[in-house]
């Protein structure tokens, strides 16, 4: 993947598959499987580091992990969060931000929401960054919306999200991530961009899906929202793994001669 067959792919209708990747073991496991692009996302803040919200990602943070998955999917095309209110806090700052993330290797940026944005977005792809935008349920906005809430559930609400996201194409966005949006918003977006819309919680007729990697591992059970689906049972793989070498050690099966140097 590159950046101009984001479009490619919506024009001839194949969905694009996207995946979370944090660190550099996991990017190596997913570089050798048919995902389309990986993202270095801001949840990495509850994934990896076992915060309540993605508002505690910092751009050190996210340029630490971004580095690590670059290393280990040197082919991927890699899209890094910008995190909590760096693009908030003039346009020096922001600009060092999204130079600092690039840096690391990464394709492209992603930023959360349009409001008050879409000039900074249009600077950023000027500057030659591609962004990809995202609307509907925004993380980083978790505060305001009093919870992990679905968006766009009256017509007033689901006009905004429209008219954000022709503004996000405006400006320059090569993609949008719609998250957890009622499946018939997601679907009139998805017709009226001319860009992909990549969905999470938002039904099966956007141009490509993502998940968080370790949830469609099922490495939390507890945590299955309805849009979720578990492609393995990750937890229960890995205790089982864990229990057996175990107890081999404890019964002295491990190690055995054949893996002992002589």
């Amino acid at each position: 993947m590159n950046t101009l067959d984001f479009a490619k792919r919506k024009a001839a209708q194949k969905p694009i598959s996207m995946v979370t990747c944090y660190d550099y073991w996991s990017a190596q496991v997913l570089s050798g499987t048919a995902v389309d692009c990986l993202l270095v996302g801001d949840s990495l803040a509850m994934v990896m580091h076992g915060f309540d919200s993605t508002v505690h990602a910092t751009i050190d943070m996210m340029a630490l992990h971004a580095a690590a998955v670059r290393k280990g999917a040197p082919d991927a095309y890699v899209i890094g969060d910008m995190p909590f209110l760096t693009t908030r806090r003039g346009l020096s700052r922001a600009m060092d931000a999204v130079q600092t993330l690039m840096r690391t290797g990464i394709n492209a940026v992603k930023v959360e929401g349009e409001a008050g944005q879409a000039d900074l977005i249009a600077h950023i792809v000027e500057s030659g960054v591609p962004v990809m935008g995202h609307l509907g349920l925004t993380p980083q906005s978790v505060h305001a919306f009093g919870g992990h809430r679905i968006q766009g559930r009256n017509e007033s609400q689901a006009a905004q999200i429209l008219d954000s996201a022709c503004r996000l194409q405006q400006a320059g966005c090569f993609a949008l991530v719609l998250e957890c949006t009622p499946g018939p918003v997601a679907r009139r977006i998805t017709a009226e961009l001319d860009i992909p819309t990549i969905g999470i919680g938002a039904g099966p007729d956007t141009d490509g899906q993502v998940l968080v990697l370790q949830d469609m591992l099922g490495m939390n059970p507890e945590f299955k929202p309805k849009f979720l689906r578990h492609y393995a049972n990750g937890c229960q793989l890995i205790q089982d793994a864990v229990d057996r070498f175990a107890q081999d050690t404890r019964t002295g099966a491990f190690p055995s001669l054949a893996e002992s140097y002589a």
